[in-house]
């Protein structure tokens, strides 16, 4: 039995019409809300105890397009390239729906690079090399045609970046959520309390929501960080699942246990991705809806682990979409009797 929340909400908004094939449902998406995404599209050098990738594509913004694709378009892409970005992974892209008119590219500069080496336990990593390369002068100008956008993802970014796409919207999106880390709490924290201020929704992870409240309590920690502008907060837990925060509710969401992790790198764009595309997909915000976002996004960030960069996100189907967020509603689900 599906818990009550979470079916009520997946009854009036189906994920996908079973009998569809995905590439039917990808051309039925006119109903759906545009979402604007900003973050980075680079290149990952990856080495974890399951093997290793010298180059492979990767960026917080080519996470969450690839798994908002699977819910709604046009995803309206804001990043910055150099002329080193493979074409044929900017045309599988837009064969899913992004547009790259918000893409700067520079065709005698380099993408981002970012090489890292997580340890055994897979939750720790140290980074090896950083490239900033043309992402150094990232200067993001939002199009015309990206002005309807009523669902805004901010990536992780600095903070005068974020500001600078709120300030050119037109008009106030329906969602903004934001995406930040340690770095800017550590060089920036004034500019990151000015956006938090005109966001939405904040995800981090706990020890991040630790530094940016000064609390060690998680639920004084979700307080005080609303209290500073984001009517919702979601912090996530790593192989412990996420929590949501709305006003004095809570919803916890499980992680699913995989006896295969090889890559966990983008797992949380992959999340925030698959959230606010199913968000934009029902267009509703309510708390209800978000809880059944963390599952849809969970259910995400759980495939892109299983294989090196978005590899995984590239050969998803609805079918085993829908399979494993039917296992994730089996992992929360209960009854007691009297």
């Amino acid at each position: 039995m599906i818990p009550a929340p979470v079916s009520g909400l997946f009854a009036r908004y189906p994920l996908f019409n079973s009998t569809l094939e995905s590439t039917t449902f990808a051309q039925n998406f006119n109903q759906y809300m545009s979402l604007l995404v900003i973050g980075t599209m680079a290149f990952d050098a990856l080495e974890t105890p399951f093997g290793k990738v010298d180059r492979i594509i990767g960026g917080s913004a080519t996470y969450a397009a690839w798994a908002a694709s699977n819910f709604t378009k046009p995803i309206k892409q804001v990043s910055i390239i150099g002329g080193d970005f493979p074409e044929a992974e900017l045309t599988q892209l837009e064969n899913r729906g992004v547009t790259f008119e918000g893409v700067e590219v520079v065709p005698d500069g380099k993408s981002f690079f970012w090489s890292g080496r997580y340890h055994l336990d897979m939750n720790t990593r140290d980074s090896l090399i950083t490239e900033l390369n043309v992402l150094a002068q990232f200067d993001p100008k939002i199009p015309e045609s990206y002005q309807d956008c009523k669902y805004v993802m901010l990536g992780n970014l600095a903070p005068l970046v974020q500001m600078s796409v709120l300030d050119q919207l037109k008009n106030r999106p329906k969602l903004v959520i934001m995406d930040t880390m340690n770095f800017w709490m550590d060089i920036a924290m004034d500019d990151l309390k000015k956006v938090l201020a005109k966001v939405d929704l904040l995800m981090v992870n706990d020890s991040e929501a630790r530094q940016l409240s000064g609390e060690h309590s998680i639920v004084k920690a979700a307080k005080k960080i609303q209290a500073m502008g984001p009517r919702y907060l979601i912090i996530k837990k790593g192989e412990h699942g996420a929590l949501l925060f709305y006003e004095n509710r809570i919803f916890s969401a499980p992680a699913m246990p995989l006896e295969d992790v090889f890559d966990p790198t983008g797992a949380g764009d992959t999340f925030a991705g698959g959230f606010i595309g199913y968000l934009a997909r029902i267009d509703d915000i309510s708390f209800e809806s978000m809880k059944a976002a963390v599952i849809i996004g969970s259910a995400m960030a759980s495939f892109c682990v299983e294989k090196f960069g978005p590899t995984r996100l590239k050969e998803l189907t609805a079918d085993e979409i829908n399979a494993r967020v039917n296992e994730f509603v089996e992992l929360a689900n209960f009854e007691i009797r009297q």
